[in-house]
Parts: structure tokens; C-alpha cells; sequence
């Protein structure tokens, strides 16, 4: 029902990096954050999910400290704060199955064998790792490099980081596949 809303404020959401280069020395940086937050609870309600939830208090937040200092330091932050909160979801899947990437894995094959189980496992791990990595190169660039930086890598690097991880995972996925299916056939 409110998948077209949906759509706009993640499209919003993934250019956020481009909003905030843009935004330098042109908007109150409150004004940044407020909309952000606006766009966050925007996608939790079109959603109905909690994390988005989390999301928009977490811009609030950084809202407020925005304010505070008067600095845009906070609200390129943002980009830690989304690698934090994935880690956390990702990591407590792990300490409570099924983990995230089994519960995405069974809704193409719900009766994923006891190897699957354990591979999804090793995946969300991985991605665990991904995401630490992530939120350490989004801070360093959001407390040392210079904007343009910032924007490179939180606006496009860092995506094409998740493009080339999740289709590295998926090219090696196929190939287990195919040695598990010659072995069981001869």
C-alpha cells in the first residue's frame, strides 16, 4: 500500500551523503537533521518497522547535537550510526537464531539443510565484520577528510563496497552449491 512512499525516503535516505555536501554552508545543518529524522519515521511508518523507528530517533539525536555544537560533524555521523545499528541487528541474530541472513536464505528454501544453517551463520559473520569495517571508514572520514571525501566514500564508495560484498558472497554461494550437487550426484 505505501510501497511508492516507501521507495521515495529510502531513495532519500541512500542520497543522505549528497543532501548534507550539498547542504554545507548553504542550511542550518538543524534544518538537515530535522528532515532526516522526518524522512526516518517516514520510512518506518511506510514500513511499519522498528528499526527505521530507531533510525529517526538516532537522527533526532544527532539533530540535537547538531544544534548544540553548531557543527556539521554530527550529522556526518550518520552513516556510523547506520553501520552501528546493522552491526547490532546482524550480531544479535547471531546470539539468538535464526540469524538474518538464514531468515532471508529460507524464504527462497525454507527447508534449508543443517550445512545452509551453518553457512548462513559464517555470512552473517561476515557481514557483522563488513559492517564494523564500515562504520570505522565512515567515522575516519567523517572527523578527518575533508567533505568531498566524506561524500565520495559515504555517497558511493561505501555502496559499491555492499555491491561487491553481498555479489562476492553470492558468485561463492553458486560455487558451493555446484560442489555440493556433484557430490551428491557422483
Amino acid at each position: 500500500m505505501h510501497s511508492p512512499l516507501k521507495l521515495l525516503a529510502t531513495a532519500a535516505t541512500a542520497a543522505y551523503p549528497l543532501l548534507v555536501y550539498f547542504g554545507f554552508g548553504r542550511w542550518d545543518p538543524l534544518w538537515l537533521a530535522l528532515g532526516l529524522a522526518a524522512l526516518l519515521f517516514l520510512r518506518a511508518w511506510s514500513g511499519r518497522d522498528a528499526l527505521w523507528v530507531v533510525a529517526g530517533f538516532g537522527a533526532l539525536a544527532l539533530g540535537g547535537a547538531t544544534a548544540l555544537a553548531g557543527s556539521w560533524l554530527p550529522l556526518k555521523l550518520y552513516p556510523v550510526m547506520v553501520s552501528a545499528v546493522l552491526l547490532a541487528v546482524f550480531g544479535a541474530s547471531l546470539l539468538r537464531p535464526p540469524t538474518i541472513i538464514e531468515r532471508i536464505a529460507r524464504i527462497a528454501e525454507p527447508q534449508l539443510p543443517p550445512e545452509g544453517v551453518a553457512y548462513t551463520r559464517k555470512v552473517t559473520l561476515a557481514w557483522c565484520g563488513f559492517f564494523l569495517a564500515n562504520g570505522a571508514a565512515s567515522a575516519a572520514t567523517a572527523v578527518w577528510a575533508s567533505e568531498k571525501f566524506w561524500v565520495l566514500y559515504n555517497g558511493l564508495l561505501a555502496y559499491l563496497l555492499i555491491a561487491a560484498f553481498f555479489g562476492g558472497e553470492w558468485m561463492l554461494r553458486q560455487r558451493m552449491r555446484a560442489r555440493t550437487a556433484q557430490a551428491a550426484h557422483g
